[in-house]
C-alpha cells in the first residue's frame, strides 16, 4: 500500500507506554490450549462485553517497568495511523451522501493490557472495537501474530484488520449493532451464533468498500488485495476450528468461514456502496 507522506489520523490514543500490571487471571485462562482456543475465537471479534470472556483484575496504576518502543513498532503505528484516516475519508464521503454525518471512531494502541468501556483485555483478544466508547483497541504485537501463527503477512492484510474494526462502527453509527444485539438476547446460542457470523461478515464487506475507494484513488500495490484476501481466509471459523481442534462445528461460528470472509470483502471492493452490504436479509450468506 502506498501510504508514506499520506495523512495520519488524530483520532489515535497511544498507551503503549502506559503498561498496567496483570494481578489476576480467573477461569484458567494462562497458557496452553484453551488461550489458543480463545485467541482464534475473539481474533477481529467486534462488540460485546470483553469481560464476560476475561475474568481479568488488573492494577490501576502503571507498572514500574519502562516500556520502550522500537523503531519498527514505531513505523506500524504510523501505518495504522494513515489507514485509519484513509476509512475516516470513505466514510465521512459515503455517510454525506446519505444525509448523515459521519462520527470518526478513536483507536487506542496499548500493550499486553488495556482497559475499555466495554471491560479490560489483553493481548491475546486480538484487536477489537468497543461499541460502548466508540474505539477500536490494538495491540501492535498482533500484526507479527497475524503473519506468523496465521500465516496472513503484507501491510494490507493489516489495513484489512483494521477497516474490519471500523466497520463495526459503522454498524454502530447506522444503529446495525444494537439491532444485532437485541436479537441476540431472544433467540438460542445457535441462532445468536448465526447474528454475529452475519454481523462479521457485514464488517467485512465494510472493510472492502474501503478498499475500493483506496483502489480508486490509486493506493493500492500489486498484491495487496490479495494480502487482504488471504487475511480474511486465515481467520475464517473453518479453518481455526480444523487448524486448532482438528474438527469443524458450524454451529458455533461466529464470524464465518474462510469463504464467506473472503467473498464479502471481495462483494465490498467491487461495490463500493454501504446498500449492497446487507448480510440480515440474504439466504447467500
Amino acid at each position: 500500500m502506498k501510504w508514506q507522506d499520506r495523512r495520519q489520523s488524530s483520532n489515535v490514543e497511544d498507551r503503549r507506554s502506559a503498561r498496567v500490571r496483570r494481578t489476576t487471571i480467573g477461569g484458567g485462562i494462562g497458557g496452553g490450549i484453551l488461550i489458543i482456543i480463545v485467541v482464534v475465537i475473539l481474533t477481529l471479534c467486534g462488540g460485546g462485553d470483553l469481560s464476560q470472556i476475561f475474568n481479568v483484575g488488573l492494577d490501576s496504576q502503571a507498572a514500574s517497568d519502562t516500556y520502550q518502543s522500537t523503531e519498527q513498532e514505531d513505523e506500524l503505528a504510523r501505518f495504522v495511523s494513515v489507514v485509519l484516516a484513509e476509512t475516516e475519508d470513505v466514510w465521512t464521503e459515503l455517510f454525506a451522501r446519505e444525509g448523515m454525518d459521519y462520527i470518526e471512531p478513536g483507536l487506542v494502541l496499548y500493550t499486553e493490557y488495556v482497559e475499555s468501556a466495554c471491560g479490560m483485555a489483553g493481548s491475546a483478544t486480538g484487536p477489537f472495537y468497543c461499541p460502548a466508547d466508540q474505539k477500536v483497541y490494538i495491540d501492535l504485537s498482533f500484526f507479527e501474530e497475524l503473519h506468523q501463527r496465521f500465516q496472513a503477512p503484507g501491510d494490507f492484510a493489516i489495513a484489512y484488520v483494521i477497516a474490519h474494526e471500523v466497520g463495526h462502527h459503522v454498524q454502530t453509527l447506522l444503529g446495525i449493532m444494537d439491532d444485532v444485539q437485541y436479537m441476540q438476547s431472544q433467540v438460542s446460542e445457535v441462532e445468536a451464533n448465526e447474528y454475529n457470523v452475519r454481523l462479521e461478515l457485514q464488517a467485512d464487506y465494510f472493510a472492502g468498500v474501503v478498499a475500493h475507494y483506496m483502489e480508486r484513488l490509486n493506493l493500492l500495490e500489486e498484491g495487496d488485495l490479495e494480502e487482504a484476501l488471504n487475511a480474511a481466509s486465515a481467520v475464517g471459523d473453518d479453518r481455526i476450528q480444523k487448524q486448532y481442534q482438528g474438527y469443524v462445528v458450524p454451529d458455533s461460528f461466529t464470524h464465518g468461514t474462510s469463504e464467506q470472509r473472503q467473498r464479502w470483502f471481495f462483494k465490498g471492493f467491487e461495490s463500493g456502496s454501504i446498500e449492497d452490504g446487507d448480510t440480515f436479509n440474504t439466504d447467500d450468506l
